[in-house]
């Protein structure tokens, strides 16, 4: 179905032109605040399900609803937005984390304006990104939302928030170093005239060397935001000091700003490259598995002990990605998903617990299942969730990427071998890491709990944002079809690419 409303530009600029407006709102408004923010997360939520519903076409393998401006001529930069499987997922992941997030931020009374200012121009750019179709377009929306994540860092952090937030501007902005170059390279080489469009990449051939390069520092760029080790370490000190509706973007939405871009750029547009360096991806992501696993374990603070387990479940995204397999590419789409929604989950019951608690050890809790039995049973299910128990979304997504290497018949039966055993090792220690934080928090005896003012178990609040998220995760567990068929004309179109080199 055509449309001669430029939705895609709509849903880009909505929220960044709706926050400002926010400077006009009373000044002793907070209450007033929040619900335009949360209004406009909604109505932005909406027109995107709209789009889908009425736009989005599953049978097709090419880019829906493209939008083409004119913006700098002389260098052929240009307003392409288009969408696809990949993009409309993300996008609808994207909307619903980001009114939850909003909904979960409602504690937050200091400065609430530039709070709620900050998260609608962070939603436009990562609207934007998941639908650019310009590389220079695609670097610009990666760093528009470096700034207003840095300040959600500064100002609204712990005791250690400049610390992280510098580390993280230092991180992510040295990678986008490697982006720009590397997409300029991309753009200006050859004797063509040079061209920004994605499509239009995709027709270049480079030398084997100069193509490795490039990949390379794609890869270094988008190794940072995934993260991939070793270039994680700025993740459990963000996590570890944000304030949680911000964890919850970060985690949902942030992370997987890296899946996409090693997806849309390395393996669409430099197909020797990523044919060459596959089995070295496959094996960082199952280092990385059981690394972050261990780490996890050692952990005392509860965010950290969750930001490392995200850092073991991007692992299968890069295996699967590696894999080169219909079964493992969609098992690494299915997991960026399926994190987004788990990782989001417990960190805002980790925020929901520091609310009532005021601690984040786990040395200092304990015995709190009696006074907290809401919180106790949605952190279990979402704990348990995490560790890929069967009926939820990640069980679905990390047997994907453990038949994606078993079934592909490039890779030899040791290496294959190895392989599962990390990854299998990886998902025992991530029952004994998650069941342990359970054990820590609620149960055993109560640390000076009883005189705590502060534990008075979920409200309708916390009790309606924790099941609006386990809805989608049980859904996707259950019935992986609710997701899947977005991405099947995209993953066949990417698996042809490299039928020709196998």
């Amino acid at each position: 179905m055509m449309s001669n409303v430029p939705w895609l530009t709509t849903i880009v600029l909505f929220p960044i032109f709706a926050s400002l407006l926010l400077p006009i709102l009373p000044r002793d408004g907070n209450r007033i605040i929040r619900w335009y923010t949360l209004g406009i997360c909604i109505l932005e939520f909406l027109m995107i399900t709209y789009i889908f519903y009425c736009y989005f076409r599953f049978d097709s393998q090419s880019m829906q609803l493209l939008e083409i401006f004119n913006w700098i001529n002389f260098i052929n930069f240009h307003w392409i937005i288009g969408l696809d499987g990949l993009s409309m997922s993300l996008i609808l992941l994207t909307g619903f984390i980001t009114t939850l997030a909003t909904l979960a931020a409602w504690p937050i009374t200091r400065n609430t304006r530039l709070f709620y200012f900050l998260m609608l121009v962070t939603y436009s750019g990562q609207i934007g990104l998941f639908v650019s179709r310009d590389i220079l377009l695609f670097f610009f929306m990666w760093e528009l939302e470096l700034i207003p994540v840095y300040l959600l860092l500064c100002l609204w952090g712990g005791k250690r928030r400049l610390y992280s937030a510098t580390k993280f501007v230092l991180y992510t902005a040295g990678g986008s170093i490697f982006l720009l170059i590397a997409a300029l390279t991309t753009s200006f080489y050859g004797n063509e005239a040079p061209s920004f469009a994605i499509q239009a990449l995709k027709d270049k051939s480079y030398p084997i060397s100069l193509e490795i390069a490039l990949y390379l520092g794609f890869l270094i760029t988008y190794a940072v935001k995934l993260p991939i080790f070793p270039l994680h370490t700025w993740l459990p000190d963000t996590h570890g000091e944000a304030h949680y509706s911000t964890c919850m973007l970060l985690a949902g939405i942030l992370l997987k700003m890296g899946g996409y871009g090693l997806i849309r750029i390395n393996l669409e547009l430099l197909i020797h490259a990523h044919f060459f360096l596959r089995k070295w991806l496959i094996l960082l992501g199952a280092i990385q598995i059981v690394y972050a696993s261990l780490v996890s374990m050692s952990q005392r603070n509860l965010k950290r002990r969750i930001a490392y387990s995200s850092i073991s479940h991007m692992g299968f995204v890069a295996i699967g990605i590696g894999s080169l397999t219909d079964a493992g590419i969609n098992g690494a789409l299915l997991q960026m998903i399926s994190h987004g929604l788990i990782g989001a989950a417990l960190f805002f019951l980790a925020g929901t617990c520091y609310d009532r608690t005021r601690t984040l050890f786990l040395d200092e809790l304990g015995g709190i299942a009696t006074r907290l039995p809401k919180l106790f049973t949605m952190f279990s299910t979402f704990s348990l969730a995490s560790l890929a128990l069967p009926g939820m979304s990640g069980f679905v997504s990390e047997l994907l990427v453990f038949l994606g290497v078993i079934i592909n018949k490039q890779y030899s039966f040791l290496f294959k071998v190895a392989i599962t055993v990390l990854e299998a090792t990886g998902t025992v220690l991530a029952s004994i890491y998650l069941l342990s934080m359970l054990r820590r928090m609620f149960y055993g005896y109560r640390l000076s709990n009883e005189s705590n003012p502060y534990l008075i178990d979920f409200g309708p609040r916390e009790v309606f944002t924790s099941i609006c998220f386990f809805l989608p995760i049980l859904g996707i567990g259950s019935y992986p079809n609710l997701i899947l068929p977005l991405r099947n004309g995209e993953v066949l179109s990417i698996l042809l690419s490299y039928s020709a080199i196998r």
